[in-house]
Order: C-alpha cells, then structure tokens, then sequence
C-alpha cells in the first residue's frame, strides 16, 4: 500500500508550487477490485513538490555560508591589525610625548628633499663637465660622492643628532666642491670679505636650508633669521632668531655657534613686552643685528628703533617723511627695511612725496639719524625685497613660486640705477625677510618659517 502511495506521488505533476493550506483540498479512498484487491485513489490537486526551488535554496545557503565565513575570516585580520596599530599607535604617542619635553629632541629631516638636492647635485656636474669640455678626475670624484651621498641618504633610519650633523657635513662639503667647479666655469675670482673690489653681484648660489624654525612651528611664516652683521669681539658665531604667526616683533633669540642654532639651544631670549613694565614691540620682520644690537621697525609710534641686547635699552626715532601706507610685495607692515653692508647701516622706505617709490636712507651709527638720502624710481610695493652690498642696492621681484629675481640696483656711490636680471632659486614662495651679511657674503632668507641661505659671488675688478 504505501508502495502504491510513494508511486503515485512520484508520478504527480511537478510544475506548480502551491502554499501549505492549499494542501487540504486534496482527498484519499479506498476499494475492493474485481479480482480482489485493494485499490487506493489518491487526488492531488496541482501541487508539486517544489525540488529545484529548495535546490536553489540549498545551494544560496551554501554560498551564503562560505561569505559569512569570509567576513569572520576579515574581521579576525582587522582585529589582529588593530591590535598591531594599537601598538603602533602607544609607541608613536610615546615619541610624541618625548619631543613635547624638549623642542631640542625634534630634528625635521625631509630624505626626499635630500634625494631631489642630490640629483640636481648629479645634474649640475655633467652639466660643468659638458661645458668645460672636461675629462678630469676631479668629476669623477664628485659623481662617486654624490653616490656615496644617497647611499648614506638610504641607510638612515632614524632622525637623531649624529645622523643629522654626517648628512650636513657631507652636504656642506659637496656644495662647495660644487661652487668651486662653478667658479672656474665663471672665470671670476670672489672678493675678499670686507672688500669692494669688485663689479657687483654676478650671481647667487644655490639655497642652503638648514631646518625649521626654533619654534617648531610651521605657522611662524613671518621672521627673521641670521648672523652679527657686525660681531662684538668674542661673538663672531652668534646666531639669531625671530618669528611669529603675523608680522608683529616680540622677542629676539640669541645662538652661540650654528650648532646651537639647529640644535634649538638658546643662548639667550630677549622679549621686548612685559606686562605693566615696558612694550618694545616692532612689527615688518625687516630687521638686522650689528654689534649685538636689533634695529627693527617700532611699533607705536611708528620710526625705526633699536634694541641694545647688551645693556637691554631702547631708543627709537622718527624719520622725516617716511610712511606706513607703503610696503614690499609680499606682506604688509614692510614700511621700514633695514640692511647692512660693508660701508655701515641703512633703511630703505617710501614717503608720499615719493608717490610710493622707494627712498634709500644712510643711518649715522653714533647718533642713531638719518644722515643722507637717495631717491629710486621703483614703486616699493612692486618689490618682493632689497639689500645692500657696498653701497648698492638690489631689489627683488618673483618670477613664480621657485625663482626670485633681482631685477633693479641702484648705486648710491655713483648715483646711477640700473635693470638687471640674476635669479635664484627660492626653497619655497614666500617669503618675508632678505638680507646680505658682509661679515660672511651671505644672503639670509626666511622663507615660510625656514632658515634659509645663500653663497653671493661678485664680478671680478
């Protein structure tokens, strides 16, 4: 009987799925044959059993499974990767932490800004020994090197102290190989330091970054930055700081070597603003030292200022005509650039009378006045700076944001300007603070927050 059952069931149409209740509107009876035996009638209505449905069924939960297996698998991962960053994460806080205890512990060292020197480095040899037409040993030397360089680049792996003073030693020592390769291509010889023997800038060397300011502060764009343009006996070495997140002048930082200076160990720290004492303050980061005394731009009323860091005394002044109302190119409160040379101290400014144009002023050292005065035809607010070289003023203007110009000089020994054109290369665009040191013939830039500097080359006699 069941046999019967299980063939008729076998036999039912297999085409249409119905729902369960559906089910009921079947019906099962019973008989006696002719020849006796017993027959069971059985009636299905149209419902199928649904086998290639639970196939399909079967097979979705199959896959179903394998991608639930696939996610506990991911998240095992991830939660071994967490752990791991967490780990990460504990040590760099640590670090942090470390250098938060002392801004002396923290070394910015870019590798890839390394790597790009010393391919432009690589770049300006073959350059030299295609245009000297040169087979000297001496090229060959500085491509092995410069090989050695990015071996040493590579191999650094951490940013401490001794790492940081190898690298710039031996870049140090190639960038003057460099410039003595470039001086023989010129075929001119530098002037001595302190002497104007010479036909004025013929170029400006490469830029020399040395590192982020003291500060650590990447916001700290306006600034100043450099050495005694005239040292007191005793403090030929001395380095000197200022920077702040605007152009406003409050204190002054004094290092006793360059070492100091990149290892961010002050000598000494001047402010020139103390609560319900004094306010010193200057603002326009067009500043200079001589015989360790600041010469800056005062802050109210406005005139030029100095600030002796011997005897810790100010003295400021007014200069007839000058104005606030015009600046350089590249910030405001630029009114009064202040400079220094072979042949003493300078100001340069702009008055009304001058309809904006640039005045150069020669200041008296010992009664702190404007002794005599130039007029120049360049509007000082289309000027991105100036310094003075022997009694020659150079003016700046951007060219674009890696290349700065000097475009105008005027010679105050002589009387007569002139349009020229020497550019170099700027570390990045802005800028707020250019100025020539006769007691090493260097130019000293700070260049958004960054110590940077310049070897200055002149016109042989």
């Amino acid at each position: 009987m069941m046999d019967l059952l299980l063939l008729l069931l076998l036999a039912a149409p297999a085409h249409t799925w119905l729902s369960l209740e559906d089910w009921g509107s079947g019906s099962v009876d019973g008989s006696i044959g002719e020849f006796g035996q017993c027959v069971c009638n059985v009636f299905l209505p149209d419902t199928s059993f649904p086998a290639d449905r639970v196939e399909h069924m079967q097979t979705s939960s199959n896959q179903l499974s394998v991608i639930v297996k696939l996610h506990i698998n991911k998240v095992s991962s991830l939660k071994i990767q967490l752990v791991i960053l967490l780990g990460q994460l504990s040590n760099l806080t640590a670090r942090v932490e470390s250098l938060e205890s002392g801004p002396d512990k923290y070394i910015k060292l870019d590798f890839e800004l390394l790597r790009i020197e010393l391919r432009e480095f690589e770049a300006l040899v073959t350059q030299l020994k295609t245009s000297l037409n040169s087979t000297s040993p001496a090229f060959q030397s500085l491509y092995i090197e410069i090989r050695n360089m990015s071996l040493i680049v590579d191999q650094l792996e951490s940013y401490d102290r001794s790492n940081l003073e190898v690298i710039r030693i031996e870049f140090a020592k190639l960038q003057r190989k460099l410039e003595k390769c470039q001086d023989d291509k010129d075929d001119h010889s530098n002037a001595q330091i302190g002497s104007c023997k010479h036909e004025g800038i013929l170029r400006i060397g490469k830029p020399v970054v040395s590192q982020l300011n003291a500060d650590l502060n990447g916001g700290f764009k306006y600034g100043g930055w450099g050495k005694d343009t005239k040292p007191l006996p005793g403090s030929e070495n001395m380095y000197w700081y200022s920077g702040f997140t605007d152009t406003l002048v409050s204190k002054v930082t004094q290092y006793t070597d360059y070492y100091k200076l990149i290892m961010r160990q002050a000598f000494k720290t001047h402010s020139l603003f103390v609560q319900n004492k004094y306010d010193w303050r200057g603002t326009g980061n067009n500043y200079v030292v001589r015989e360790n005394t600041l010469y800056y731009q005062y802050r109210s009323p406005f005139g030029m200022a100095k600030f002796n860091m011997t005897s810790v005394t100010v003295q400021n002044k007014a200069i007839p005509k000058a104005s606030a109302q015009f600046s350089y190119h590249y910030s405001a409160n630029q009114n009064l650039d202040f400079a220094a040379d072979e042949s003493g101290l300078w100001v340069t400014y702009a008055t009304g009378e001058s309809n904006g144009n640039l005045v150069i002023g020669k200041i008296n050292e010992q009664t702190f006045e404007v002794e005599e005065v130039w007029q120049t035809s360049e509007y000082k607010n289309s000027i991105t700076n100036a310094f003075m070289t022997c009694g020659v003023l150079y003016a700046t203007r951007s060219v674009d944001t890696q290349t700065e110009e000097i475009f105008y000089t005027y010679d105050t020994n002589k009387n007569e300007e002139s349009h020229i054109s020497i550019r170099f290369e700027k570390f990045q665009d802005f800028y707020v603070n250019l100025d020539y040191n006769p007691a090493d013939q260097r130019l000293y830039m700070y260049n958004n927050g960054y110590y940077v500097y310049y070897n200055v080359k002149f016109k042989a006699d």
